[in-house]
């Protein structure tokens, strides 16, 4: 069990997709901040420490930038547990090196290990079913996955492969962008990391019932939707400019978690 965990990613592990009603988001690594602190909690354990988080993620950052901004704040923290994913909005340029995104997750890695901190490194889900041009992000994405599964097995790390999940192409887990996870496709990838950790999924997350549901269908891309999430986004990459900019992490250092929330802090 680790009692202090720091989260460092780009959209996916900030948690874009899962809004909340008061304007923040929440994600995956909220969940699984919840879970640990609610295992802890429930421990017969005398003595059981709170759990500690902190998410330093921050949208639209590409890998290179991630790492640098971010992975020495964390282990600066000196937390028990550090998650990242990364190399996604690397993936969608019109050029990338999947070597080079490969390589940096292994110094990464290499980097937190060292430390004495476990790593966990994770993938995204595939959203390719949903999106424009989704053939060729489904093609990189597989290429990224099977190179980043060769990096494993290792001490002191846990690779989850959400990208192999076939559950979580379902559409019903997606956001309106149908690039971001929703709230459920973001419970379902916390519990793929709890269990990968060994610490109990909650059932009032209620993810097995959702799983076991039909699945939804398919549904069109409409002018609607290029209008509104396709056309801003080719406007970022045209001017340069990311959604993420300006932004700061929504939790910047070790905070301790309320496991009777629905968000850790």
């Amino acid at each position: 069990m680790f009692s202090s965990y720091i989260a460092i990613g780009d959209s996916f592990t900030e948690g874009v997709g899962d809004d909340l009603p008061d304007g923040r988001v929440r994600g995956w690594a909220d969940f699984v901040a919840l879970g640990l602190a609610m295992a802890a909690s429930s421990s017969a354990a005398s003595g059981a420490q709170p759990v500690t988080y902190a998410n330093l993620a921050i949208r639209g950052r590409k890998l290179g930038p991630l790492l640098a901004e971010q992975l020495e704040p964390a282990i600066a923290q000196r937390p028990e547990l550090i998650s990242l994913n990364g190399g996604g909005n690397d993936i969608m340029r019109p050029k990338v090196s999947t070597e080079s995104v490969v390589r940096q997750l292994e110094e990464a890695t290499e980097r937190v290990t060292s430390a004495g901190i476990h790593m966990l490194l994770l993938s995204g889900a595939n959203p390719s079913d949903h999106l424009p041009m989704g053939n060729l992000v489904s093609r990189r994405g597989d290429e990224l996955d099977a190179a980043a599964h060769k990096l494993f097995p290792r001490e002191k790390a846990t690779f989850v492969d959400n990208w192999a999940d076939p559950v979580l192409r379902d559409l019903r887990y997606w956001s309106a962008d149908r690039l971001h996870l929703n709230a459920t496709g973001h419970a379902r990838v916390a519990s793929n990391v709890l269990t990968a950790l060994g610490v109990p999924v909650p059932a009032e997350w209620g993810v097995e019932e959702v799983a076991a549901a039909p699945p939804g269908q398919r549904s069109r891309r409409t002018a609607e939707y290029y209008r509104r999430y396709v056309l801003p986004w080719i406007g970022r990459r045209l001017t340069g400019r990311s959604s993420g900019d300006g932004r700061v992490a929504k939790i910047a250092t070790l905070t301790p978690v309320d496991p009777t929330s629905v968000t850790p802090v």
